[in-house]
């Protein structure tokens, strides 16, 4: 069994039906996954965060934000490799305004990079599903928001069992699709947002965007942001109207 899907069970088997160990409410908990695959070098993981880190502190996310019902949302930054490779880069953190996200962004630049090996998106899904399950917030929403440059998946848990089991606990999942232009690995030979779309997304309002080249991931992210916060059967009409 691996780590990934001892942790869903683990959880599923110490809270009752009904049961949770959530206490502060907010609009959205969102888990982000951040692709740090074989395919992504350092410099790539540096970029990537810096388009997070520059999403988060955007006016336009804040001023979202803070147009919630609970005018805050409950956040966490992950990196995903192989399926012994995921690891918290940022922990829960509540962002309400400028400074929580301004600290938010300096602990995401500041921490080394903590994931590697080949895909594992599986795993990847069922630890977000877990972070979620054993947070200490209760949310409006659930979202796992998965980054990544293809949508092949090697060992550890099964992208449908992991899907399937974030889907019925209410969790969406989100998609940014990286086509990989100017990327270090090669780019698919296939329709990643397609098969993104097919086999990973999920949830209500659920939706997947793409990022053409690194130059377009900041801006690829601060959409995402604005949609997920925005939330519902809106927000992924604006996705594909895009």
């Amino acid at each position: 069994m691996t780590r990934a899907f001892a942790i869903v069970l683990a959880l599923a088997a110490a809270l009752p039906a009904g049961a949770s160990v959530a206490t502060e409410p907010v609009d959205l908990e969102l888990v982000l996954l951040a692709d740090t695959t074989g395919s992504i070098d350092e410099a790539e993981v540096r970029f990537q965060r810096q388009g997070y880190a520059a999403a988060l502190t955007d006016p336009a996310v804040l001023a979202a934000i803070g147009e919630g019902y609970h005018r805050r949302i409950a956040v966490t930054f992950v990196e995903w490799g192989d399926a012994q490779s995921q690891a918290v880069v940022v922990p829960w953190t509540v962002i309400d305004g400028a400074d929580s996200a301004a600290g938010f962004a300096r602990a995401l630049l500041a921490a080394p990079r903590r994931a590697h090996g080949p895909n594992a998106i599986g795993s990847a899904l069922a630890v977000a599903h877990g972070l979620i399950d054993g947070n200490a917030y209760d949310g409006l929403r659930k979202v796992i928001d998965l980054s990544g440059d293809s949508a092949n998946s090697w060992g550890g848990v099964p992208v449908p069992a992991a899907r399937a089991a974030a889907l019925a606990a209410g969790i969406t999942i989100n998609g940014l699709a990286i086509l990989c232009r100017g990327c270090n690995g090669r780019p698919v030979a296939y329709d990643l947002e397609q098969a993104y779309a097919e086999t990973i997304i999920g949830g209500p309002g659920s939706f997947v965007i793409t990022a053409d080249d690194m130059e377009r991931f900041a801006e690829a992210v601060r959409r995402k942001l604005l949609l997920e916060i925005a939330g519902g059967p809106s927000a992924a009409r604006l996705a594909t109207a895009r």
